[in-house]
């Protein structure tokens, strides 16, 4: 009965692990830079993958740094509204977050209802499945999402971490800057 009800330590990605994935995430393409924004803020937020997939960009402040997850609108746990503050982990992560806010805004030209993190539309071309955009309908689940970040950190050679895990990274970041 000991064994099976021991609280076993989770694994979480240090900060440095964190960095290294971010910085071998490629930036080529659209949906490059939508994964490594997703990246940017989940360290940014510590923010819950399934929330993350209802977010829409009417729920971003950046004048005031935070993120409203209205339980009305966005997929919280126990139905509770709740404002985030971005964390002062990374200005790089800050700084990838506000080009892809930007981006949407004034590129992809998305209004406040638009997802923040689109699903990629894909349509036949010639027989096979391409990516031709983005959806302007937020995720179903988080099941892509989670799996963007696994392959971050499987592309820098490192053990695949779900987002999750960044909010036990954060916390013991916190400890240690803040002590």
């Amino acid at each position: 009965a000991r064994v099976a009800s021991t609280v076993r330590e989770t694994p979480y990605p240090s900060m440095e692990m964190a960095r290294r994935a971010f910085s071998y995430m490629p930036e080529v393409t659209e949906i490059d830079r939508r994964d490594k924004a997703l990246f940017a803020f989940f360290m940014l937020t510590g923010s819950r993958d399934g929330a993350v997939s209802s977010l829409r960009l009417k729920h971003i402040n950046m004048i005031d740094g935070c993120v409203y997850q209205d339980a009305r609108e966005v997929r919280v746990k126990r139905s509770k509204s709740i404002t985030t503050f971005f964390l002062p982990v990374d200005p790089e992560y800050l700084t990838c977050f506000t080009d892809w806010m930007n981006y949407l805004r004034t590129e992809a030209l998305f209004g406040p209802d638009a997802p923040l993190f689109p699903p990629a539309k894909i349509k036949p071309i010639d027989g096979a499945f391409q990516i031709v955009g983005m959806n302007r309908e937020i995720y179903k689940n988080a099941n892509s999402i989670r799996e963007t970040i696994k392959d971050a950190f499987r592309r820098a050679d490192l053990p695949p971490f779900t987002p999750h895990a960044f909010r036990k990274t954060l916390v013991k970041w916190a400890d240690t800057a803040y002590p």
